[in-house]
């Protein structure tokens, strides 16, 4: 069927909805592809600027690409170094961790038995069958963890080689983007071009500086609160703060989970959740706006709908990908007059800056009015 102009607008949504369910199944079942590529493509991004100042240096076409791989490898497994250190000695501790989670379990299954008369042996029986449900998928869940462990491998394995040849061939990239299109659409492929550059290096820029910032301060505030592993959940918070709304939720919760077991003081938790949520208030309305870019506008409610769209495809890289992934998208719906409508519902929403502007232009014309009248009586 030909879907023309003068088809009914119930049809026209249809089709377009089809189309959206197709890339969606599409990057479902081709996730193991196209996941190491955008990662490649984002860091690709930010490592251009690198890339392009040794070029200009007369430092050849190769030797360029693998410095800046070079650098980026470096600082990566900095971070993951770092990380590993912390996660260690976490880890040395959990025989310490699970003895006193015991010990507030019991204490649970006493508070259930006199407030609900539960016994003991009933609590026993419902723990064993759900454990019981749990054995019975568990292989499921092996052999998920098994193959995502295998995905990063390859991530690891595939994601150099992609930066390389996309930094390579981006100039042949580019011009295949203009012959593929018409020579009208010209400019607009361009401005995609420059600011998808512009955003993608600003974002992750800028995400780095905040995700310092973050960690720096919630290990401050729990080393202040004496929150044993402090530097762990302080950095964990950050890096979790790159999943909007969801991550700082779950760091949090893990942090008040642990914390059970390591403090007596019901104190500590309500500070916890005040320190992590303050710091993550001030993060919001003062830091991301200010180091993040402000090309990046993505309202709260696609924001939220994208990482959880996301998460369903794709799993955990799909929380990290969709922000930019809707930013991108937004740019082309701003570039393409048909797309504008779309683009306008995944930015913010400028209805007060626009009532600002009328009430700006209604007092500007007053003024002026005021001003002729002024003169004729004169």
């Amino acid at each position: 069927m030909v879907i023309n102009k003068d088809a009914p607008l119930y049809v026209k949504l249809a089709f377009r909805f089809l189309v959206i369910f197709f890339i969606c199944y599409f990057i479902n079942i081709a996730q193991n592809i196209l996941i190491p590529f955008a990662f490649a493509t984002l860091l690709a991004f930010l490592l251009l600027p690198i890339v392009d100042y040794l070029q200009n240096k007369n430092w050849g076409r190769i030797l360029p690409i693998l410095v800046a791989l070079l650098c980026a490898t470096l600082f990566i497994s900095a971070i993951v170094y770092f990380l590993s250190n912390q996660i260690a000695g976490f880890i040395q501790d959990i025989p310490s961790i699970k003895q006193h989670l015991n010990e507030h379990f019991i204490a649970l299954q006493r508070w259930v038995k006199n407030e609900f008369n539960v016994s003991f042996q009933a609590q026993h029986a419902y723990l064993n069958e759900q454990a019981d449900k749990l054995r019975e998928t568990g292989t499921v869940y092996v052999r998920r963890t098994f193959f995502s462990l295998t995905e990063i491998v390859f991530l690891f394995i595939l994601l150099p080689i992609y930066t390389f040849l996309i930094l390579y061939y981006r100039m042949h990239i580019r011009n295949f983007l203009y012959s593929v299109f018409k020579k009208e659409y010209g400019p607009a492929i361009q401005n995609v071009i420059m600011q998808s550059k512009l955003m993608i290096r600003s974002y992750m820029v800028g995400l780095v500086i905040e995700m310092a910032i973050v960690a720096v301060a919630n290990s401050i505030g729990l080393m202040i609160l004496g929150i044993q592993y402090a530097l762990f959940f302080g950095v964990l918070a950050a890096v979790l703060n790159i999943i909007p709304y969801i991550g700082t939720f779950s760091a949090t919760i893990f942090t008040i989970l642990v914390t059970l077991t390591t403090s007596d003081s019901t104190s500590d938790l309500i500070w916890i959740v005040v320190i992590i949520y303050g710091i993550h208030i001030i993060d919001t309305n003062f830091l991301m706006p200010r180091i993040v870019a402000s090309r990046l506008r993505i309202n709260a409610l696609i924001s939220i709908l994208g990482v959880l769209i996301g998460g369903a495809l794709t799993g955990i890289s799909g929380l990290f990908l969709s922000v930019p992934a809707i930013a991108f998208l937004k740019i082309i719906c701003d570039q393409v007059p048909s797309l504008r409508p779309w683009g306008l519902l995944l930015g913010e929403d400028t209805s007060e800056l626009n009532r600002k502007t009328i009430y700006q232009r209604i007092r500007a014309l007053t003024t002026k009015n005021k001003s002729s009248i002024t003169q004729n009586q004169a």
